[in-house]
């Protein structure tokens, strides 16, 4: 059963239930869009995925059916109206680029689970993400040049390292809504699921990969971000640097162990 975590805001909540943490953008009246209140919420939960040891996945979603329908243009710059809210604004260095995923994601999987709109700043919470699992009747799109704005998350530089220059000034340029299927054959998202299962889907990733070694899935993204502007050559050189300790690790030994036996593997993140 999940347990919600103390460290959740008004607009955002903190739940983790066993290896899963779910963090829910808690502010349907306004289609979940962001405030201080979420991105404080959102910051202290990327923090606690990295620096607790049984978590092993992180998932992001938006409740009523919607995700997040980016900043709140009318409410910019209002102070929340909980002093320990701003208290922990004031104390956390950048915590709206951390909750946005620009600085500091989290070292562990983070999935996303998308229902309704999920625009601008939502947009860019996804391409910081490892995983997205987005429901049959979502939009997407990155609407800041139609406001005469600029993706400030991050989009204009991950984008197109993710589905591709022509694809990304497509969605940035025209600043146009884009559909599940289409960022489904851009390489955006990874599945589209019927309306309402986008969680219980992610739920179902999040389980899969909870099941492998945490020191390998850690491993992997850290290789991945560590090595993505670099050449084949340097890459491998970090590349062997951080998987040679996997393979001298317990879980290692347990995975093998677990293999012969013919059973799963229990691992410890040792």
């Amino acid at each position: 059963m999940a347990e919600r975590l103390p460290i959740s805001t008004e607009h955002c909540t903190v739940e983790q239930d066993g290896h899963v943490v779910i963090v829910t953008l808690n502010r349907p009246e306004a289609r979940n869009a962001l405030s201080g209140s979420m991105l404080i919420g959102m910051a202290d939960a990327w923090a606690y995925i990295s620096e607790t040891p049984e978590v092993r996945v992180g998932i992001l979603t938006g409740a009523d059916g919607t995700f997040c329908a980016g900043a709140d243009l009318k409410a910019m710059g209002t102070p929340p109206s909980d002093p320990a809210i701003q208290a922990r604004m004031d104390k956390v260095p950048n915590y709206h680029w951390k909750g946005l995923l620009r600085e500091a994601r989290p070292t562990k999987p983070l999935i996303c689970a998308i229902e309704g709109y999920a625009v601008a700043g939502g947009t860019e919470l996804l391409t910081g993400t490892d995983l997205r699992v987005v429901a049959e009747g979502a939009t997407l799109g990155l609407y800041e040049a139609k406001r005469g704005l600029f993706p400030m998350g991050g989009s204009a530089i991950r984008l197109p390292r993710q589905i591709g220059y022509a694809a990304a000034m497509d969605i940035m340029l025209t600043a146009r809504a884009v559909t599940p299927r289409e960022a489904l054959d851009m390489g955006l998202i990874n599945k589209i699921v019927p309306d309402g299962q986008a969680l219980t889907a992610a739920r179902e990733l999040a389980d899969q990969i909870a099941a492998c070694g945490p020191l390998s899935v850690q491993a992997i993204l850290r290789t991945y971000r560590e090595t993505a502007h670099l050449s084949e050559e340097d890459a491998l050189k970090i590349s062997d640097e951080i998987g040679w300790p996997v393979f001298a690790s317990e879980d290692a030994k347990e995975g093998s162990k677990a293999f012969k036996e013919k059973r799963p593997a229990v691992f410890q993140g040792k």
